[in-house]
């Protein structure tokens, strides 16, 4: 990629000036040496001296808690650094650090209800509820999960279990019964919390019973505490003797000062899952200091987000971005939320909260973002954005296109950050820059302090051409492990096991010229037709600029002792899939990337399988093809689904 290329924005001077990367920089450029405000000479040193970075953003962030020293201990290998080994803090008292009337959360539910919580509120229910939680006898280490709606009182839920020095996890209520057993049946939680019920695409669902048959089948439960959501006091005579109403629950108790647990900086905080499509599901543990320090980095100094800005990211409380969000409370922000279908009951629904709310940091999926183009969604000649600085992108790679659309389509002078991280590390290692400029199909830069490169086969660095993404750099928010992993074996052959004390991510990605990323696709999905290696969003950028298709998924089916690339394409209500129509979408990807991308099968789908957060299976459909079982459908928003790719005729010649 040239040198010459043009960015699609930058900030003004005015701009970088006043971000608190800007202010941090102030207060570091003596002991970093980094003179001008440069965003890659800044990560030069973030990378280079760890320990003076992560000691000046400690207090620059202003953690509170017992700092300690040193700041790194046990550096001979990435897997067991130790970050602040002697620091001790407590996650809720964090986030809930800010205080008064001003609004701590504002919810918006797909039925039209809206409700406002003051910092004060907050506190004082998350106060009432950790004294319930302490006289049901939870302590530190224990689990607590949540079956639930992005709801505030599942913010509530877990704060108090936090403040407590207790470990929280959670599941959407989409998952089906065999989907939240298999990931909260491994953790013993002590107690499940629900709602009622909840609103999807003008449907509601209840809950309960599902609720009501896992307290049944986890003997560790013993209590199901049910959110009022749908109806203020819902029949729980089915949750196995073990219901009590949140509002009984709280009803019991005054509001006192919460009393916070501090804990070390490397005690376990969150549970998350990974997606389990081939398999049952890894139990991934983040440290309460690793996920406090790295979030408050990512959202101050990547994404530049201060108090009383306003906070949105469309998401359920089974995605790893949830609990990326609630951290915002820890940078003094206004966290919307939204639960529900974002296109219902027409594709404007989060744009017109983003206006009405005068969000400034708005957050969502690729995929909302090309479905929003796809239907023709133009909030930039409709409503009023001026509030929004910064949007943000992740889930899958953000095709080129899609940075067109939205500043056509929503607006011109906000920063695009596609970001890029995972569950693994319930962060990122790739996303936005508040002083850097914005170049189409780029994420903007590596994240401070995480020494991401691009390694080839053999573990050598490469810049320019396609590799895997790699961190060489110990970061905080490695997680402490998977649950009940005994000498972290698992842990230690998912990440360091490719290449020598480096942790492996599995993007096969390309580091650019403007020092920024391009994503190709998961490394396990990548073709290698004819023994070349090309990434899957190549294919994804050409089709979808393809009218007449909705969406696209591509597989490499073994063949004739080679590998031949095969591409499902999902079509508009009343598209067939013509010989004309086949020949213009191979002529699209064989003109924008080369002869080799071009699938040797085109088949049309009547719906494409994905994960609860949305992102499609590849591997899973891939298993279909060649006969294999997949093994947890339960991770999936729609496993019917892949029974349209079984056994077809027009692959077997």
């Amino acid at each position: 990629m040239s040198d010459t290329l043009q960015p699609l924005w930058a900030p003004s001077a005015e701009r970088m000036n006043a971000s608190l990367l800007a202010q941090f920089h102030l207060q570091t450029s003596q002991t970093s040496g980094v003179e001008a405000l440069d965003y890659d000479q800044i990560w030069d040193w973030s990378v280079k001296s760890p320990e003076d970075f992560w000691d000046a953003l400690w207090d620059f962030c202003g953690v509170v808690g017992e700092k300690g020293a040193p700041i790194l201990g046990d550096t001979d290998t990435l897997i067991d650094t130790q970050f602040f080994p002697n620091a001790e803090l407590n996650f809720a008292e964090n986030l809930l650090s800010k205080a008064g009337d001003g609004p701590a959360i504002i919810f918006h539910g797909e039925d039209g209800t809206r409700k406002e919580w003051s910092w004060v509120d907050l506190s004082d229910t998350v106060s009432k509820l950790q004294q319930a939680l302490t006289d049901k006898g939870i302590k530190a280490g224990d689990r607590v999960a949540g079956f639930l709606p992005n709801l505030p009182e599942a913010v509530v839920a877990m704060l108090a279990v936090t403040s407590l020095g207790a470990v929280w996890s959670s599941c959407s209520p989409d998952f089906g019964l065999n989907g939240v057993k298999d990931r909260f049946g491994q953790i013993e939680p002590k107690i499940l919390f629900t709602a009622d019920a909840y609103h999807y695409n003008g449907k509601t669902h209840s809950c309960l019973e599902v609720a009501g048959q896992l307290a049944d089948a986890i003997p560790s439960i013993k209590d199901v505490i049910v959110i009022p959501y749908v109806e203020e006091r819902a029949d729980i005579s089915d949750l196995a003797g073990k219901g009590v109403h949140l509002k009984d629950v709280l009803d019991a108790y005054a509001v006192r000062d919460i009393e916070y647990t501090r804990v070390n900086f490397a005690a376990p905080l969150f549970i998350l899952f990974s997606s389990g499509t081939t398999g049952l599901p890894k139990c991934i543990v983040h440290s309460v200091g690793g996920s406090l320090i790295q979030h408050l980095k990512e959202h101050q100094m990547q994404c530049d987000i201060k108090p009383n800005d306003r906070f949105f990211y469309f998401t359920t409380c089974g995605w790893m971005m949830w609990n990326w969000l609630v951290s915002g409370l820890a940078s003094g922000a206004t966290l919307i939320l939204f639960d529900g279908s974002p296109f219902y009951p027409n594709g404007n629904r989060l744009a017109d909260i983003a206006a009405n709310e005068k969000v400034t940091h708005f957050g969502t999926s690729a995929k909302y973002i090309d479905a929003c183009a796809k239907s023709d969604v133009k909030p930039i000649a409709t409503h009023d954005l001026s509030a929004l600085r910064t949007i943000m992108s992740t889930g899958s790679p953000l095709a080129p296109e899609g940075f067109d659309y939205i500043y056509n389509g929503w607006k011109s002078d906000v920063c695009l950050s596609s970001i890029a991280g995972g569950t693994d590390i319930m962060a990122c290692f790739v996303g936005g820059s508040p002083i850097s400029p914005v170049y189409r199909g780029q994420c903007q830069k590596r994240h401070l302090a995480m020494n991401v490169q691009v390694f080839d086969e053999n573990g050598q660095a490469t810049n320019g051409e396609p590799g895997e993404l790699v961190c060489a750099s110990a970061h905080p928010s490695m997680p402490i492990g998977f649950w009940k992993d005994e000498n972290r074996a698992k842990y230690s052959a998912a990440y360091f096991e490719k290449f020598d004390n480096i942790w492996h991510h599995g993007d096969w990605v390309e580091l650019t010229d403007q020092k920024g990323m391009t994503f190709f696709g998961r490394s396990d999905a990548v073709l290698n037709p004819g023994g070349v290696r090309i990434g899957t969003a190549e294919i994804y950028r050409q089709v979808e600029r393809i009218e007449e298709v909705l969406e696209g998924l591509v597989i490499g089916q073994q063949w004739d002792n080679d590998v031949r690339v095969v591409l499902f394409v999902r079509l508009r209500e009343g598209v067939e899939l013509t010989d004309g129509l086949i020949k213009r979408i191979k002529s699209e990807i064989r003109q924008n990337a080369t002869p080799r991308h071009v699938p040797a099968k085109i088949v049309a789908v009547a719906d494409i399988p994905r994960t609860k957060s949305g992102k499609i299976t590849e591997l899973a459909v891939r298993d279909v093809v060649h006969g294999r079982v997949v093994k947890n459908t339960e991770a999936m928003a729609n496993p019917e689904a892949l029974e349209l790719y079984q056994d077809l005729d027009i692959l077997k010649s």
